[in-house]
Order: C-alpha cells, then sequence, then structure tokens
C-alpha cells in the first residue's frame, strides 16, 4: 500500500492576508452583482465595497507602504514580501474597478426599466434644469468654496472623506490662459442624491455632483469663462495613529491629537475620472505629493460609493428586501422583569433576528431597579444616537455605581468614543480606558442586584458590539446569565481592568491575553486524540476572521489526524482547505448575504457530548495577543442545540456560500440536486417558529 503523503504542519500552505481581504470584498461586489437580490439593495453593496475598500486603503495599504519606506523586505505577517503584495494588490484593484463601473453602469440601466433614471447634467429636461438653478441658489451654493489651485498652499487640509471636483476654467478663444480649481462637495451637509420632480410616471435622480457642474458658471461669475470641466477625485490618507510619549498628556489627550493627525496623513491612494486631462492630472499629483504611480487609481466619473448605502428607495416594495421584523425571545414576552427570567434560566439572543430593545431594556430596568448595586460595561463602539449610552447615564443618575471601560482606540470610533467619555464622566460614571498595549474587545455587561441581603451577579456576554445601529445588520449572539460560574468571572475580569494588568486565573472563562489561544489548542489536540482512538472527532469553528500561524499549523494537524473540520470565515482565511496530506479533512466557507455574519462560536465534538463556546475574538494574532477577549461555555442544553442547529444551518447553506480555495477565486457551494436554502432566512424562521405556541395534547 502506498503510503499517504503528509506535510509537517510546521511548513504549511498559507494566503497572502491582504489577497485574502480583496477576495472577501470581492464576495461583496458578488451581491452587487447578484439578481437574486433586490435592485436597490445591489446598489447599496456597491457602497458597502467602497468603503470597505476605503478602510482597507487607509489601514493595511498604509501600512504596507511604511514597511516599504523602511526598507522591510518582508512583513511582519506570514513572510509576504510588502513590495510583491502591494503590486497585487494594485493590480486586482485596478482589475476589479473597470468591473466595478461595469456592474454600476448596468445597475443605472435596471433602475431605468423600473422608472428610477438617474440623469447627469448634460440630460436635465427644461424644466428639470430650472429646479437644480434654483436648489443650486438657495441650498448648494452657500456651502461651496473653490480654491484656485495655483494659490493652494495646504494641501493636506484635503480631506479623505470627502469627494472633490478637479475644475478646468477657460475660454472659447485658445489665445488665453485656463485656470484650475479644486471644489470639496458637500455630501456630509447634503444628500449626494438629488430627488428631480416627477415626470410622466418616472422618478429622475441627479448627484450633487453632477448639479454642482451644471450650475458652475454661476459659482464663478466674477472670472468670465466661457467653458468649464469638472472631474472628480478622491484620496484616500494613511489612518495609522501615531500615539505620542508625552507624559504630561492624558491618554485621552494623546489619543484626541493623534486623531486630528490622522486627517493631515500622507495619501496612499488618488481614485480619479479616468477622463481628466493628463495636465490637470499632474497637477492634483504634485500638490498631494503623490509620485508612485500605483497609489493612482482611474475610475469611472464618480467615486465615494460608500453614500450609495443611503440611496433612496423611493418606497419601492419590489426593489428592497422583504421586511424581517425583530422577534421578541419567546422567555421575554410580557415579562415584567428580564433580571427575573435570567434569575431562573439563560437566555440566548441572536441578533438582528431578536430585537436589540431587550438589552436597552435591561440596562433600563437596572437603571431603575431598586435593588441594583452597580452595572459595569464594555464599550468598545456605541452607535451615533446610543440607548445604551443613556441608560447607563440615567443609572448613574438614580444613584447606581456604573463602570464603563470605554476603548478609545477602536478604529475609527475613537472621535464618537472621546465625546461619549466626556458625556458619560459629566453624569457621574466612572470611565476607565487605556491599558498600555492592549485592547479591550470583550463585549460584557455586569449587574449587581441586592436580594435577601446578598449580592446576585447578572451578566451578558456578547460576540457583538452594544450598538444598538449595527444589531440591525450584524449577526451576532448574546447570553443572558446569572449562573455564579460565569458571573464571578466576569466580575474578575472588570477588576483586573480596574486594577491595570494583574494577571488573573480563570476556570470558566477563557480569556485573552492570557490563555485563549492556549485553550484552542487544548481543545483541538483533545479531538485529535479522539481521532486516534477511533472516536467521534471534529469542531465546527465560526469566525470573522482565521490567521494566526500556530493555530492554522494544528488545524492541519488535525486534519492529518483525522478530525473533521468544517470552518465558517467570514473575512480573511489565510488556511487553504482540501489538499493532499495537509488539508483534506478541512472545509472551509463564507456566506455573505443580507446580513453581515459576525458571530464567533466555536463547536467541539468531545466525544458525543458537545463543548460550545461564545467569544468576541476572531483567531487572529491581535485576537490572541494584543486584546482582552473572553469565551465563554454554553452550559444551558437548549441554548446549546439552538446554536448547534443554527451551525448547521449556516454548513447546509447553498445560495450564498462560497468555498475557499487556494486561487483567491470565490466559487458559490453547489447545489448538488439539494432545495435551495438560505442560511439567514433560514435562522430568521427557526427562531421565530420558537414563538409559535403549540396545542396542548
Amino acid at each position: 500500500m502506498m503510503k499517504k503523503k503528509v506535510i509537517n504542519p510546521a511548513c504549511f500552505p498559507v494566503l497572502n492576508r491582504e489577497l485574502s481581504w480583496m477576495q472577501f470584498n470581492h464576495r461583496v461586489l458578488q451581491e452587487a452583482e447578484d439578481e437574486r437580490n433586490p435592485l436597490i439593495e445591489r446598489l447599496r453593496f456597491l457602497g458597502i465595497y467602497s468603503n470597505n475598500l476605503d478602510e482597507f486603503f487607509r489601514v493595511r495599504v498604509a501600512t504596507i507602504r511604511r514597511l516599504i519606506e523602511l526598507n522591510q523586505t518582508k512583513s511582519d505577517y506570514l513572510d509576504f514580501s510588502p513590495d510583491q503584495t502591494l503590486e497585487d494588490i494594485s493590480q486586482t484593484e485596478k482589475d476589479i474597478q473597470t468591473r466595478f463601473i461595469d456592474i454600476f453602469n448596468h445597475l443605472l440601466v435596471e433602475l431605468k426599466e423600473n422608472n428610477i433614471v438617474v440623469v447627469d447634467e448634460y440630460q436635465l429636461s427644461e424644466s428639470q434644469g430650472k429646479y437644480i438653478k434654483d436648489f443650486f441658489k438657495s441650498t448648494i451654493r452657500p456651502l461651496l468654496f473653490p480654491i484656485i489651485l495655483k494659490d493652494f498652499k495646504v494641501p493636506d487640509s484635503l480631506d479623505d472623506s470627502s469627494i472633490y471636483l478637479a475644475i478646468k476654467m477657460s475660454y472659447s478663444s485658445k489665445n488665453r490662459a485656463s485656470e484650475y480649481a479644486i471644489l470639496e462637495v458637500p455630501s456630509e451637509q447634503l444628500s449626494r442624491f438629488i430627488i428631480l420632480p416627477t415626470e410622466v410616471d418616472k422618478q429622475f435622480v441627479i448627484l450633487l455632483e453632477d448639479a454642482i457642474r451644471y450650475s458652475l458658471n454661476e459659482l464663478f461669475l466674477n472670472f468670465n469663462f466661457d467653458r468649464y470641466e469638472a472631474y472628480t477625485f478622491k484620496i484616500t490618507r494613511d489612518a495609522e495613529l501615531d500615539l505620542d510619549n508625552d507624559v504630561l498628556k492624558s491618554y485621552i489627550e494623546r489619543v484626541e491629537e493623534s486623531v486630528r493627525l490622522r486627517k493631515k496623513g500622507s495619501p496612499v491612494r488618488l481614485v480619479f475620472d479616468r477622463d481628466m486631462p493628463d495636465t490637470l492630472l499632474k497637477r492634483i499629483t504634485a500638490l498631494l505629493k503623490i509620485k508612485d504611480k500605483d497609489a493612482l487609481v482611474p475610475g469611472g466619473r464618480y467615486h465615494n460609493f460608500k453614500d450609495f448605502m443611503s440611496f433612496p428607495d423611493f418606497d419601492s416594495v419590489k426593489m428592497v428586501y422583504k421586511p424581517m421584523p425583530a422577534i421578541v425571545h419567546p422567555q421575554l414576552i410580557d415579562k415584567t422583569s428580564i433580571l427575573d427570567v435570567v434569575a431562573k434560566k439563560d437566555v440566548m439572543l441572536h441578533f438582528p433576528y431578536h430585537t436589540f430593545q431587550h438589552i436597552i431594556d435591561l440596562l433600563r430596568e437596572a437603571s431603575i431597579d431598586p435593588g441594583v448595586i452597580s452595572i459595569k460595561v464594555t464599550i468598545y463602539r456605541a452607535g451615533h444616537f446610543s440607548n445604551v449610552i443613556n441608560a447607563l447615564i440615567n443609572a448613574s443618575r438614580n444613584g447606581k455605581k456604573v463602570t464603563v471601560y470605554l476603548e478609545l482606540q477602536a478604529r475609527f470610533s475613537e472621535g464618537q468614543n472621546i465625546l461619549w467619555t466626556r458625556k458619560l464622566q459629566e453624569a457621574g460614571v466612572k470611565i476607565i480606558h487605556g491599558i498600555p498595549g492592549f485592547k479591550v474587545h470583550a463585549k460584557l455587561i455586569l449587574i449587581k442586584r441586592m436580594e435577601r441581603r446578598k449580592v446576585k451577579m447578572y451578566t451578558n456576554i456578547g460576540t457583538g458590539n452594544f450598538n444598538e445601529e449595527t444589531s440591525r445588520v450584524f449577526s451576532d449572539i448574546s447570553l443572558l446569565t446569572s449562573n455564579p460560574n460565569i458571573a464571578s468571572e466576569i466580575d474578575m475580569v472588570f477588576n483586573l481592568f480596574e486594577s491595570y494588568y494583574k494577571p488573573i486565573k480563570f476556570k470558566t472563562l477563557k480569556v485573552a491575553p492570557f490563555a485563549m489561544r492556549k485553550f484552542v489548542i487544548k481543545m483541538l489536540d483533545r479531538e485529535i486524540e479522539n481521532a486516534k482512538l477511533g472516536i467521534e472527532a471534529w469542531a465546527i469553528i465560526k469566525v470573522n476572521s482565521l490567521l494566526d500561524s500556530v493555530v492554522i499549523s494544528k488545524l492541519y494537524e488535525a486534519s492529518q489526524k483525522g478530525v473533521k473540520l468544517s470552518l465558517i470565515v467570514r473575512g480573511i482565511c489565510v488556511l487553504i482547505p482540501n489538499i493532499e496530506g495537509v488539508s483534506e479533512n478541512i472545509s472551509a466557507c463564507s456566506i455573505v448575504d443580507r446580513y453581515l455574519e459576525h458571530s464567533r462560536v466555536y463547536c467541539f465534538a468531545n466525544n458525543g457530548n458537545k463543548e460550545i463556546f461564545i467569544s468576541s475574538a476572531d483567531w487572529m494574532i491581535r485576537n490572541f495577543d494584543n486584546r482582552f477577549e473572553v469565551a465563554c461555555p454554553i452550559f444551558d442544553p437548549a441554548i446549546k442545540e439552538d446554536i448547534y442547529n443554527i451551525l448547521k444551518m449556516n454548513l447546509k447553506d447553498n445560495q450564498k456560500t462560497r468555498l475557499f480555495s487556494g486561487d483567491y477565486k470565490n466559487v458559490y457551494k453547489e447545489q448538488n440536486g439539494e432545495e435551495p436554502f438560505f442560511a439567514q432566512a433560514g435562522i430568521y424562521n427557526y427562531l421565530k417558529s420558537k414563538n409559535i405556541k403549540k396545542p396542548k395534547k
């Protein structure tokens, strides 16, 4: 018998993390192409794709450029060359940019077929032109402040969240010199989409920048030019925070100053209208000091597609998703006290399927309950209008001792979190932030209540932020429990934050940066031993990213020893499944659908006695070593079975599932004769069925 080829896990093959991320964002773009999705939702997926790409360039590409400037021949992640990686990213983006434009143009045609017509400045009727002229004078013009290019001395003042018009002003007579200007499109103050009066049962829309183009002659009246050309461009800046070490400044002052400096970060990308004349493009690149050709991305007429996430729906039912009203949890229907329910039984909430109002109601109840002594919460990203924050402020006003660990370095939420810090402090809330070298990413609530002269603790452990805005579109789970073994250790976690990183040993919870990776390895080793004994051995792992080299090596080893591994990874996955002798027992897939898959669940066979953990942690180096994360075991048999059933539904999906491979392609899972199954719709119906009362026998 031929000996089976086995590869040492220490020499495992992996993908480039940056290209794997671009593969994920390509899955988002596929949703814009997918004709099964409602038309306007497809436009919004273009916006999500664009917003994701902006953040990628602001953070990851900026980091790669820094490595190149430092003459690093290898990056700090998996030994890929920064130079080659940057070249691959640039080529991949340019290839997809062409596809992006084609998809957008196709969607415009489909909109027109559905009587929604997006027009530009050349396509306006006489009455529409008059409407735009009037709207320009009354609403747009007061917000416009042109900059003459030859006089512009502060290029780092250009905001990378905005789009700009590069304007060429000239005379019909070729004997007179042209003039150039830059104009910020005020899309922060006004909607990007101007809805024009309805004509002949058709709805017309013009983009804000096209309305400006139509009226440029009125903006530059004092110049007497008779020709105007305007081309959009957008810059992306390095967004990494560089905190100084000035001991005379508080942590909040250092973060605040770093956020201000971020706005002046070096440009890492310039996306521009490919029809822009070379002379104008050269002026713009010289102004921004962009010399690297890879940083120049020729695009279409429109940029900053993130605004398309808010494209108007025109009250159309057929062009948007059918409503999936949030479900009231069956154990919390008509209950006067959530705390009383949780005192008797664990409750698992699944967002966005269950209503996030339960969390707000919990905090509201705790804020006025006479027996509640204290409330402690971790906040990573709160909503812009947060009832979670309001409930905590109300609790403090009601005399409760409220403590909030508020992470100031939650990327792109730093400014908002600084504002919440000050608002909470004004209300008397104790704020903790800043453990040097670490972020607090765990999602925890701890409520202490005096009952029968003893303190009883209630806790909530989640996989996602306490944010009512994202809870409507992020798929997360959240455990409400009064289990003393869990609650006492959550109390220990909060004490850890307040004692500034004094290491603690945990028995029930798995806590990073102390023992999370060690726990994962231990669980996989147990499955390996069971496989050797011929015992049922498998694991189902659901995370957002899989990147840690030690864990990946162990997954490859487990596969070689016969452990069946099912990986559900929304984003980055550098592990390569289905390689003979390495990973033939590993399946890896990603689901991108209506909701953003965000929950982290670790499920292990354990010789037929399943063990399930929910967690805030992805399987990345930063989660294991540089963040405070919590993984919590599920003890309630009914909840455990529900989570397992939901994991199986994820694996059953044959409509929105893409299979991972070693070639960065997103291949849809085949139906193989099975009935079409959408996991997210299946989960919603499964949870909804829990509220249907069964007739008594």
